[in-house]
């Protein structure tokens, strides 16, 4: 299998290198030629056919044709029967079986690698990297998380140089058999069982927080006809999966275990520890945070943010200046004396996925004050949290995950003034209706108005 896929991989790498047109980037041409051979070799294995145009796929991909490759993508996943835009008339079996995995993270980084500015897409990935050690196990949480990280390493099938699972897809049997296939008895990966006992224990879960009134928001929780406790929906599935992520923490004691976190799980902050661009996931609680990860974080991500934005950060910078900063760079396309990168502030995804990533760790610095022993440990960790929120704000001040988290922090120490100019300068700045919407919302609720 070794060599078939060495070969696939060459052979792939060439073609793509040898094309006119093509300015393909040479590591997502080695792991696009990778997924081709493991595609190729699922489908040999099962008697159900692979439409053709999965193939074509691959071959659009291999010459950069973004235009042929999304037509094909949509019909890739309406065949599929996983999203919203399947179409039953035109569902193939041949596509749901274990060739799925290969297609699918395939299609997701291919979209990363066309969608992010070049540089930063490999300062992302090749920090990540570097800071998760050897043999350790990775949760991605978001798409660049997945995708990017899976296609940079030296091989993610082989588990080198760490294990690689999605916290967003453990729900699901097949992307479960896929983990099974790659890590075999190298790692613990939760069995059918697991999944049946993770869901039994959310619904006893729910169905008691339902009686008390503590449903989540958007939580849809209800009783059936019969009495029988009914869940489904984002929220159900987020709370499963982040069971199934404790049991692979609880089930694999000797592996360090790393998360860039896709969502709030109240179980994970009393375990997690700012690492980079990411959190580590401790095998036990915390009873605080060690200083020397703190000065770490806030060292890392004060260069960081430099590098993107300029040398003008810092924690005494004020809200209002933050907020004359996006409007000049982001709304007025200002960028006379700006220091930092041209690049990253014209790329929305590299601006979102640093936003979330520090908004992540600000979440944790919040929740450490929130249950913090003394008063000295809870100034200390607001402290942290505003400027991890600050810094995250001002990495992309059009994210609704960012102002959310920010004005939420903001309106607890009883600063709404604060929160209000936040989700004012979003309000100018957010270009999709979605954004525009939950700003209308957020200031009305900000103003006293629900």
């Amino acid at each position: 299998m070794r060599k078939i896929l060495k070969y696939s991989l060459m052979l792939f790498v060439a073609i793509a290198l040898a094309h006119d047109a093509v300015a393909l980037d040479t590591d997502f041409a080695r792991f696009a030629g990778t997924k081709l051979a493991e595609a190729r070799k699922a489908a040999g294995n099962q008697t159900n056919k692979v439409p053709s145009f999965v193939w074509s796929f691959f071959d659009a991909i291999r010459v950069d044709d973004w235009d042929t490759a999304t037509n094909l993508m949509q019909r890739i996943e309406s065949a599929s029967g996983r999203y919203s835009n399947s179409n039953r008339e035109t569902l193939s079996p041949g596509l749901q079986s274990a060739i799925w995995p290969s297609i699918s993270e395939s299609i997701g980084a291919y979209e990363q690698f066309h969608e992010w500015d070049n540089k930063w897409l490999h300062r992302f990935g090749t920090n990540l990297i570097a800071s998760v050690p050897g043999g350790s196990i990775y949760f991605g949480g978001t798409d660049p998380g997945r995708f990017i990280i899976s296609a940079l390493v030296e091989s993610e099938r082989e588990a080198r140089p760490f294990f690689i699972l999605t916290q967003n897809q453990l729900v699901d049997t097949g992307y479960l058999d896929y983990l099974r296939a790659n890590y075999g008895s190298r790692i613990y990966i939760p069995t059918t069982n697991d999944l049946q006992h993770a869901f039994q224990d959310y619904l006893a879960d729910a169905q008691q927080r339902m009686k008390e009134g503590k449903l989540m928001p958007g939580e849809d929780v209800h009783t059936d006809k019969n009495g029988h406790v009914q869940a489904s929906g984002k929220i159900s599935v987020i709370q499963i999966n982040g069971r199934l992520a404790k049991i692979i923490l609880e089930k694999n004691p000797s592996r360090e275990c790393y998360i860039e976190e896709s969502f709030q799980l109240d179980w994970m902050y009393p375990q997690l520890s700012p690492h980079g661009l990411i959190m580590q996931l401790h095998h036990a609680p915390l009873d605080v945070l060690a200083t020397e990860d703190v000065e770490k974080d806030m060292d890392y991500w004060e260069k960081l943010t430099g590098a993107a934005l300029g040398d003008w950060l810092k924690e005494t910078t004020s809200l209002r200046d933050v907020c004359d900063f996006c409007d000049k760079i982001r709304l007025r396309k200002d960028l006379e004396n700006f220091k930092g990168d041209a690049a990253f502030v014209n790329n929305e995804d590299a601006q979102k996925t640093f936003s979330k990533l520090r908004s992540s760790i600000g979440g944790l610095y919040a929740w450490r004050a929130t249950h913090a022993k003394n008063d000295t440990d809870r100034n200390d960790m607001r402290k942290n949290a505003e400027f991890a929120f600050r810094q995250a704000f001002a990495l992309c001040p059009y994210s609704p995950e960012a102002v959310f988290r920010y004005t939420s922090f903001l309106v607890e120490l009883n600063r709404r003034d604060d929160a209000i100019l936040i989700a004012q300068t979003c309000q100018r700045l957010g270009h999709d209706p979605e954004t525009a919407t939950y700003m209308r919302e957020l200031l009305r609720s900000l103003h006293g108005g629900g």
